[in-house]
């Protein structure tokens, strides 16, 4: 019973990750590539995020309240020593929507916010790349928590390969929601960042062998690992196939796809560990009485988020032609 209602609330929390990384992924995106557009283009790439940029970042509270409450030890343990991080995040995210909110407001110093906004866009991409690669690495509990353990050549790594990601993601998403000029600029940043990524992805999966040995192990328990870099590489070659004849829907989803195989890979990499590589998922769990509980807030939440996040899309879905505010 114990496990089942641990596994329930991990599958809780990795959702809700994912779809902050997918759905804030891509505006975090379209915030690193504004220095590429003029001052109208960037005034309808603002306009692609402003519809759901809100609701996007619920999915990262959700996750966060959910490790809080389900697996308090994790928390405790996980918090301490990412504490830093962690706070710079938050901070990135509060200036960049103070940023958003006066690129709305705003005419004269409009370039200024824009700025603004891209900056608390790279920063807050860059801290959680960090972070990844901090658990990708594991902790070292002997250490003193405000040690910094999660700042590494292979975190730094990571957060730069998260940017490139998370450009692609944005640029994708662009041809997909603009036309003309704006979308012919992110054919071809699309293509240099795909080509990015792979490198990226490459130099990640080599470099994981030398980091942590338990994630080696993980990776050689699993028969099925090999199926994701191979659909990592028929989507990334898909991609590229698509962004040279200019299909508009599926570029995005192959960058989905691969950050589905990535998340993924990284998913077997830590388990079944919530705590690399020291406490599991077991350990960190909250009595049974409090997951039941819990569950039932759970159970309807989750409906009513999913189906807000689907008709918002629903709703403002098709091309952006012109400037919106409120």
């Amino acid at each position: 019973m114990m496990d089942n209602l641990a596994f329930i609330w991990i599958l809780i929390i990795g959702f809700s990750i994912l779809m902050y990384v997918i759905l804030d992924g891509f505006t975090l995106g379209i915030g690193i590539l504004l220095p590429f557009l003029k001052e109208q283009e960037r005034n309808i790439a603002m306009s692609v995020i402003l519809p759901n940029w809100d609701g996007n970042q619920t999915w990262l509270v959700l996750g966060g309240a959910a490790l809080y409450g389900a697996f308090p030890l994790a928390f405790s343990t996980i918090l301490p020593i990412l504490y830093l991080p962690l706070l710079l995040m938050v901070l990135a995210l509060l200036f960049r929507g103070v940023a958003f909110e006066f690129h709305l407001k705003t005419k004269r110093g409009r370039k200024l916010w824009d700025g603004a906004f891209m900056l608390g866009s790279l920063s807050a991409t860059l801290i959680q790349g960090l972070m990844l690669g901090a658990f990708v690495q594991g902790f070292e509990m002997a250490e003193p928590s405000h040690s910094l353990q999660w700042l590494t050549p292979f975190s730094l790594f990571t957060g730069c390969a998260l940017v490139c990601g998370y450009t692609l993601l944005g640029a994708s998403r662009l041809i997909l929601k603009t036309q003309a000029n704006i979308q012919a600029k992110m054919y071809l940043l699309a293509q240099f960042c795909a080509v990015l990524v792979g490198f990226c992805l490459i130099i990640a999966s080599v470099w994981t062998y030398f980091v942590h040995p338990f994630a080696i192990q993980a990776w050689d328990k699993s028969g099925y690992i090999i199926l994701l870099p191979f659909g990592a590489v028929l989507m990334l070659s898909g991609l590229f196939l698509t962004l040279a004849k200019r299909h508009e829907w599926l570029p995005y989803w192959l960058t989905i796809g691969i950050f589905l195989c990535s998340y993924t890979g990284f998913i077997i990499s830590v388990w079944p560990n919530i705590v690399p590589y020291s406490i599991t998922i077991t350990q960190a769990a909250a009595p049974a009485s409090s997951l039941t509980f819990m569950l039932v807030g759970a159970g309807i939440m989750l409906p009513v988020l999913l189906f807000y996040t689907w008709y918002s899309y629903h709703i403002f879905r098709g091309k952006i032609e012109q400037t919106i505010s409120y």
